[in-house]
């Protein structure tokens, strides 16, 4: 029968006829009587004689006889177009998520710590930095210096209508405006999230409540932070007056190679994404996924220049360097700012920036000047089974925008198994970062 099989199109046909049926009297025994089971039964041994002789018309007229007893006897499965329709959806699932974890995992970008490569969720204003100054006990002066600022671009801000706003939304810039109604303090209720959608938030001033529909990522911060209303608890609100105007820039969505490392090693330059487990510092959360360029591979020796260059195992980077075209293309005479390609700075340099908000006191603990080497050591880790310790591959990784990027500088190296891919495409916003890349 198997050369048969092999032959013709009438005995494959056939026989996956005659299985089909075959498993569903197997799956319906417990449920149809006896005579229904032998009539299905009979046909299945008459058209699996009929293979055995080969003689086509014998085998189509036996398969049309299965079918027909088929249909009269066993039971018809309830809601057939829904239960295709499931097993389509599960199927399309199966195979997105057999995509996520094998090939290309979307990734979306919270900070701005990898600007003006890759963006992160940006705004204006952004009354973040005055809490933050706040926080790191500022005299009053610089605090309120810092808040007039950000008030001021709040009162400049000019929302547009029409199609600009359209043209905007596509280029990943949104608007919010709540303005008070009433008299009153702020009440901001939470952000209604399905999976990396935002649904819903409800802003409430003076008992007079106002739904936010599919408010804007705000990235790390929220709105009460970025747009004001939090810095100052029980302020009250007068009606007309602005309680939220702000314009937020969503920070870049991307798809992450998650294929590539599984046959090579990470190399320098390479934009990464990797999990923060393990990563022993005070600030660092254990359960989130940064994303930096990879600047010193295992066992390597690491300095940072006050000529804001680093040197591997004394040999200086420079623009000439793969992937480092661009943070290292800076005009040496201007001093480093944020969101600009600055090189990377030691704490020296940071110190003397000009930079007094920078939002953390020490930038790069772990270089404090350019003669200071830190090794790449191998990272130790211990099985949590066992108990068992064994050393690892490590790797250091800097952010770009390096006024404002909390990465090896100040934690040091993080396991090589920490790593989840590298940067692929970027899909949203339309931007000029769009498509392959990034753009080194």
């Amino acid at each position: 029968m198997i050369v048969q099989w092999l032959l013709s199109k009438t005995v494959r046909e056939a026989l996956t006829v005659h299985k089909h049926y075959r498993r569903l009297l197997a799956a319906q025994r417990d449920l149809l009587p006896d005579p229904a089971i032998g009539k299905v039964q009979v046909k299945l041994d008459e058209l699996y004689a009929a293979l055995r002789t080969g003689n086509k018309g014998r085998i189509n007229l036996q398969a049309e006889e299965l079918q027909f007893a088929a249909d009269e006897n066993l039971l018809a499965y309830p809601s057939p177009a829904w239960r295709e329709n499931v097993e389509v959806l599960l199927v399309a699932l199966a195979v997105a998520m057999a995509i996520r974890t094998f090939f290309l995992q979307p990734f979306k970008i919270p900070t701005g710590s990898m600007q003006p490569t890759l963006f992160g969720v940006t705004s204006v204003p952004d009354y973040g930095p005055v809490l933050q100054l706040e926080r790191l006990g500022a005299d009053q002066a610089t605090v309120q210096k810092a808040y007039l600022k950000q008030l001021q671009l709040q009162k400049d801000l000019v929302i547009p209508t029409g199609w600009d706003r359209i043209k905007d939304w596509f280029q990943g810039i949104s608007y919010v405006h709540v303005v008070a109604e009433q008299d009153g303090e702020v009440q901001i209720g939470p952000l209604n999230t399905l999976k990396i959608i935002n649904i819903s938030q409800k802003i409430s001033v003076g008992g007079v409540e106002k739904t936010l529909w599919f408010p804007p990522d705000f990235g790390e911060s929220d709105i009460g932070y970025r747009g004001g209303p939090r810095l100052f608890p029980g302020r009250k609100y007068q009606k007309g007056e602005d309680v939220v105007k702000m314009k937020v820039i969503t920070g870049d969505h991307l798809f992450v190679d998650r294929l590539t490392y599984n046959f090579r090693k990470p190399e320098r330059g390479e934009i990464a994404v990797f999990e923060t487990r393990g990563i022993q510092n005070p600030r660092m959360d254990q359960n989130q996924f940064y994303i930096k360029r990879l600047v010193a591979l295992p066992g390597e020796h690491v300095q940072i220049g006050n000529d804001r260059h680093l040197r591997i195992n004394g040999r200086r980077l420079d623009a000439s360097t793969p992937h480092f075209e661009n943070v290292y293309g800076f005009d040496p005479n201007k001093l480093p700012r944020e969101s600009e390609y600055s090189g990377h700075v030691n704490d020296t340099v940071a110190d003397n920036d000009g930079l007094n908000t920078r939002p953390y006191i020490q930038l790069a603990p772990l270089f404090p000047d350019e003669d200071r080497v830190f090794t790449n050591e191998l990272f130790e880790v211990t099985n949590l089974a066992t108990g068992e310790g064994r050393t690892v591959d490590s790797y250091m990784v800097m952010g770009d925008n390096t006024c404002n990027s909390f990465d090896s500088r100040a934690w040091g190296p993080f396991p090589a198994h920490n790593i989840i891919g590298k940067s692929c495409f970027v899909y949203w916003p339309l931007s000029p970062r769009f498509g392959l890349g990034p753009r080194y």
